[in-house]
């Protein structure tokens, strides 16, 4: 006989017959007492719930219009709470309030207490209500992925599974796992078709939240049910080939997203733990955008001019510059696949390869490894290159060995981060290149920037010419032969005015003035004074150009160059 039946019987509720064939009954439906108590109809619920909180000193509550939404999340597991029929209400301090409409099941209290080590506050709720509750709370997480999904999903992420066959037997092992699955697989294809380059997807205490940075901008784009963080965590890591176990430091993988016969794309996936969860950052790292061509990327004729004919030089260097996110990967992946022939040796070291180009060698570094750029770059030389490019220039060690293959007859690429060309030849003294290796390895140098491209639904705009004339233009510029145009907003782009990006260059060739001034220890003012005499554009005067094009705004060239 059950705790709650042989209450009911010393309270005179009901005969030991009745319990007894109430008992049996329930044993032989696999039901728990409480339900067929209730079916039978020799107690109501609401008289149940009186008794349980008479009887065992417990106050009872009212539940009926209750918003689950409302309630903690991540205090007791949900499947445990389905079974057992408990629902836990709030916690303060060491105590967690917990809904039951069965308070002889002290199994399930233990249990709770044990799982959190907090002591628990039993509150008697009418069992079919508890009940709703139970469904409500369970549905909410998945109805709200549905209506999140749609009907319109159509992609394949065979391939990964292919990738991992163990963790295809945990992705299938719960049926509940298919609206997360399902859900990641539309926040994937919409990323892509957004353009997104981005996907961030971040737990917080109260909410959950994923972004995507388009155009360089993030946008929030939804918050799922805070629920599903840990499953939607856990099947990014399996499909990235990470340790779904680890959630204390910080993991990188990869995964690879089969869009069409015709289509993959690479995700590069870094988790990183927070104080609610894991944040989980993907990059995405789509091959065609090597296969733009230089002309997509935004120079102008004589910056191309210049660019094409250092790059097709037999040795040198080429040093490309800019912040995280300037396009750098982008526009040197351009001049490798124009460079990229039968007959020409290409090798690269990244950290990590973020474009897959066939017929190029590419290295990922791996420093506790030990193969740091020093150590691809010396393998290198020893594999008979013609070009080789260097994922950054990061100390004095993997500098001096770049200088020295430049020097050496092959043509050398790298990036350094810095905020102009001029700067990048003093950056590379500060970090102790000597001059006379700089002033005869180094022959161009270009800085860039990305800004927003204007959508269609752009309009003309009447701007001041005083304020023309601050942002940088000559009064000879304000000829009234061009128009300035202002971002509107529409469908296309979502409301924002902007639709894709379009570079800004600062294209800077060695001169023999430069290299003099490189020889004297010259000042990064200096240098940039003797390339305006050459002729070359600031990264300003370049936007401004954009601007006269009808390409940008001026808001948009003033926020991402400096002046």
């Amino acid at each position: 006989m059950s705790g709650l039946a042989r209450a009911l019987v010393q309270a005179g509720k009901l005969t030991a017959q009745q319990a007894d064939a109430l008992g049996k009954q329930a044993a032989a439906e696999k039901q728990p007492f409480i339900d067929v108590l209730l079916q039978s109809g020799s107690i109501d619920a609401r008289g149940l719930a009186v008794f349980c909180s008479e009887t065992f000193g417990y106050p009872i509550a009212d539940f009926t219009a209750f918003n689950v939404g409302h309630l903690p999340q991540n205090i007791l597991d949900i499947k445990l709470a389905q079974k057992q029929r408990v629902i836990a209400l709030s916690k303060r301090g060491n105590k967690v309030a917990v809904a039951i409409s069965d308070p002889t099941n002290t199994h399930i209290l233990d249990q709770i207490k044990f799982q959190t080590e907090l002591m628990v506050e039993p509150i008697i709720v009418e069992h079919p209500v508890l009940v709703q509750l139970l469904e409500k709370l369970g549905k909410t997480a998945e109805e709200n992925l549905d209506e999140m999904i749609g009907d319109d999903l159509d992609i394949d992420l065979s391939e990964m599974e292919a990738a991992a066959p163990a963790a295809a037997e945990v992705l299938n092992a719960d049926i509940d796992d298919a609206p997360v699955v399902r859900f990641l697989q539309k926040i994937l294809l919409d990323a892509i078709n957004m353009g997104a380059s981005d996907l961030h997807f971040e737990p917080f205490e109260k909410f959950y939240r994923i972004r995507f940075r388009v155009d360089g901008v993030l946008r929030e784009i939804a918050q799922p049910p805070l629920a599903i963080k840990e499953k939607l965590a856990s099947r990014i890591k399996v499909i990235s080939k990470l340790d779904i176990s680890e959630k204390r430091v910080p993991q990188d993988g990869r995964m690879k997203l089969v869009v069409s016969k015709n289509k993959a794309i690479d995700f590069r996936v870094s988790t990183l733990p927070t104080l609610f969860g894991e944040k989980i950052v993907m990059r995405i790292l789509d091959p065609s955008q090597a296969q733009l061509g230089i002309d997509a990327l935004g120079y102008d004729p004589d910056q191309k001019e210049l660019l094409l004919k250092a790059i097709e030089r037999p040795y040198g260097m080429v040093l490309v510059t800019g912040p995280t996110g300037s396009g750098k990967t982008v526009s040197l992946y351009t001049c490798l696949n124009i460079l990229n022939k039968p007959g020409i040796n290409i090798s690269t070291a990244e950290d990590p390869a973020e474009i897959n180009l066939p017929g190029v060698n590419q290295v990922n570094v791996n420093d506790r490894a030990g193969l740091t750029f020093s150590a691809a770059l010396k393998a290198f030389l020893r594999q008979d290159p013609d070009i080789i490019m260097v994922g950054e220039i990061r100390d004095l060690e993997t500098a001096d060995i770049a200088i020295k293959a430049a020097q050496t007859g092959h043509m050398v690429f790298s990036t350094l981060h810095t905020n102009d060309a001029p700067s990048t030849l003093t950056r590379l003294m500060n970090m102790g290149v000597a001059p006379f290796n700089i002033a005869s390895s180094v022959i161009m140098i270009t800085a860039q920037r990305l800004a927003r491209r204007l959508c269609t639904c752009k309009q003309p705009v009447v701007i001041p010419d005083e304020a023309l004339l601050e942002a940088g233009y000559r009064e000879d510029e304000l000829d009234g032969t061009w128009t300035p145009y202002k971002p509107v907003g529409c469908e296309r782009c979502s409301g924002s005015g902007y639709k894709g990006r379009v570079g800004i260059y600062q294209i800077m060739p060695i001169s023999e003035d430069i290299e003099r001034i490189i020889l004297a220890h010259g000042t990064a003012m200096e240098i940039e004074e003797q390339s305006r005499r050459d002729g070359v554009r600031t990264l300003r005067e370049s936007g401004l150009v954009k601007v006269k094009q009808g390409l940008t705004s001026l808001e948009e060239v003033l926020g991402c160059t400096n002046e």
